[in-house]
């Protein structure tokens, strides 16, 4: 087994900015054509292929990371691996345990080939929303939530992972779940919730309702909070009207089109927005999140908005 680097003292939360990547299933399908069924990058694992298709997108961020002198939080493809979505594409249990071990082990190589003293590389295992992304067809309690997901999180933890995120989450006993989890394995969790155009999660409670009902029910269980799959300007506002639970986001992951998530899902090309423009929103966001140190991006990002957000930061 291999060892976590950093589970102990995640970087990120000591005050150094760390970059991570962008929207890696809308880049590799749109950018560089490859089929994902079930927006399921994970499955390109099985061949190698897949895995420099990969290492390659992660190259590029790695590069900026480097070139900025600034961490980096590298992400497992692992969006879609949970049980639901693996039946859908075929993944007994065992097959879904071995792909998000992999996910784990490929991270592990590029941080002992890439990883230098001013660029210290987080191995993250990511975790998305049991139903869709944009939205919740059914709700699980937390109870149900924290056994669903617990599969996932054993593998990351047992393989050396030094956090999970769950991603793209739209309502909160799920997250209260993987919270959950987290804490059993030992292993650090951050917790993402997308919200709507209006800056409400899909199930309508706002980014602070749900931010402070998850610390509430896990005794402040998320080692920080993040905001993906929302513009800007769908959640410019609701971090301006103040707060302190503003203090508890640590990272944001923005998508790069103002297109609310049921125009995205009908859209047949990809609207990757204004990258210098998408840069200079979160230099204003960043005013109103004092402990802000995770930058990447979602849906329609790319390595160049990315650059972008981190030029204007620096």
């Amino acid at each position: 087994m291999t060892i976590a680097k950093y589970r102990d003292a995640l970087p990120q939360i000591e005050g150094k900015m760390f970059l991570t990547d962008g929207g890696l299933e809308t880049t590799l399908i749109f950018l560089e054509n490859i089929d994902l069924p079930h927006f399921a990058a994970f499955d390109l694992l099985q061949h190698e292929k897949g895995k420099a298709a990969i290492q390659d997108y992660l190259q590029k961020y790695i590069d900026i990371a480097k070139s900025r002198k600034t961490g980096i939080v590298l992400d497992t493809p692992t969006w879609r691996a949970s049980s639901d979505w693996g039946k859908l594409l075929g993944y007994s249990p065992d097959a879904l345990d071995a792909v998000n071990r992999d996910a784990i082990k490929l991270l592990h190589s590029l941080r002992n080939t890439h990883e230098t003293d001013s660029s210290p590389c987080v191995v993250n295992g990511v975790i998305g929303p049991r139903g869709d992304g944009y939205n919740p067809a059914f709700l699980m309690s937390a109870d149900e939530a924290t056994a669903y997901h617990g599969a996932q999180i054993k593998s990351f933890a047992s393989a050396g992972a030094d956090m999970i995120t769950a991603v793209t989450m739209t309502y909160i006993d799920e997250a209260i779940g993987v919270a959950r989890n987290g804490a059993e394995h030992g292993i650090p969790s951050v917790i993402s919730f997308t919200v709507e155009t209006d800056g409400r999660l899909p199930t309508g409670e706002t980014l602070r309702e749900a931010i402070e009902k998850t610390d509430a029910a896990t005794d402040n269980g998320p080692a920080y909070y993040m905001i993906n799959c929302a513009h800007p300007t769908h959640f410019d506002k609701e971090v301006e009207d103040g707060g302190d639970w503003r203090h508890r986001i640590g990272g944001l992951r923005a998508n790069a089109s103002a297109l609310s998530h049921a125009e995205l899902d009908e859209a047949e090309e990809l609207d990757d927005g204004n990258p210098h423009e998408f840069g200079q929103q979160h230099l204003d966001l960043m005013k109103h999140l004092p402990n802000l140190a995770v930058i990447g991006g979602c849906c329609g990002t790319d390595h160049r908005h990315v650059d972008a957000i981190h030029q204007h930061l620096h």
